[in-house]
């Protein structure tokens, strides 16, 4: 069961009738030669710390270490609780439990690295406002994980999920690709309307630069995962209304790890450039070197 790029996954899954979280597991027992009993526990483990780490900055809210965040997520979800979200209910959700996650990470808490650290509140964001939105079970949530861990493999076989290698685009940009596919088939979604959905995502925030105030993974950081869930969420919409997207998953992150390996080292992690070099972050202690 195992697969190498899109077009082979998307095969896989009309070969056998499969979903895509199906050929995922599939794959995982197959490679790590484990029961299905095994994976699924571990992906449950998944789910509790991303539960725990979107919900315990919304009623317990702090610092984090570089004192740049801290408080959002509880901000978010105060001005949601009493009705003046311009968002809606799923959205409003999302951001704020994207925005928590961050708050956990910057405060060296427990968070799922989907894909990375920096970008690791975008799949729990979605994911967990969907759930709770539409009164899902943990487990139709657990598959849905199994979809996006599908796409974020693909993404660090053929391009890169690093910051210092391809820029925002390759965290941030891939973990929306990743929740949007995972969404699609959480909400009934075909194979295909999933990967139409990752390959839009990555569309969307194509070129995005990496540029972390004073090098930490706080600013501008946050408010880009809140993006990547909005752009996710959007992506899933497109993709389940029957909207199909002309240039392929495997095609988009060909193009997005060109593009990354372009962007000058200044916009890719080393607070050089962009928000770290504006007169603001270099207070914060960008513009090192």
């Amino acid at each position: 069961m195992d697969f190498k790029n899109a077009t082979e996954l998307l095969d896989l899954c009309q070969r056998e009738g499969m979903t895509i979280s199906g050929v995922m597991k599939r794959r995982e027992c197959d490679l790590t030669e484990s029961d299905m009993e095994h994976i699924r526990f571990r992906m449950e483990q998944a789910l509790v710390i991303m539960k725990d780490s979107a919900h315990t900055p919304v009623g317990n809210p702090g610092k984090s270490v570089g004192g740049l965040i801290g408080g959002e997520a509880a901000k978010l979800a105060k001005h949601r609780e009493e009705g003046r979200s311009i968002c809606g209910s799923v959205l409003g959700r999302a951001i704020t439990y994207a925005t928590a996650v961050l708050e956990v990470n910057a405060s060296m808490g427990l968070i799922v690295a989907a894909p990375t650290a920096g970008s690791s509140g975008v799949v729990p964001g979605l994911l967990l406002a969907l759930q709770e939105e539409n009164r899902l079970s943990d487990e139709a949530v657990m598959e849905a994980l199994f979809n996006a861990s599908a796409i974020g493999y693909l993404a660090m076989r053929n391009a890169t999920v690093a910051g210092a290698v391809g820029g925002c685009q390759a965290e941030v940009g891939v973990a929306s690709a990743m929740a949007a596919s995972a969404a699609v088939e959480l909400m009934g979604g075909t194979p295909k309307q999933c990967l139409d959905a990752a390959s839009t995502a990555i569309i969307n925030l194509l070129g995005l630069v990496c540029d972390p105030i004073g090098g930490l993974v706080e600013n501008p950081c946050q408010s880009r995962n809140v993006v990547g869930a909005a752009n996710a969420l959007s992506c899933a919409e497109m993709a389940l209304s029957g909207i199909q997207q002309i240039i392929p998953l495997d095609e988009m992150l060909a193009a997005m790890y060109s593009v990354g390996r372009g962007l000058p080292h200044e916009l890719r992690e080393t607070a050089l450039g962009g928000c770290a070099a504006t007169p603001t972050g270099c207070a914060f202690g960008g513009c090192t070197g």
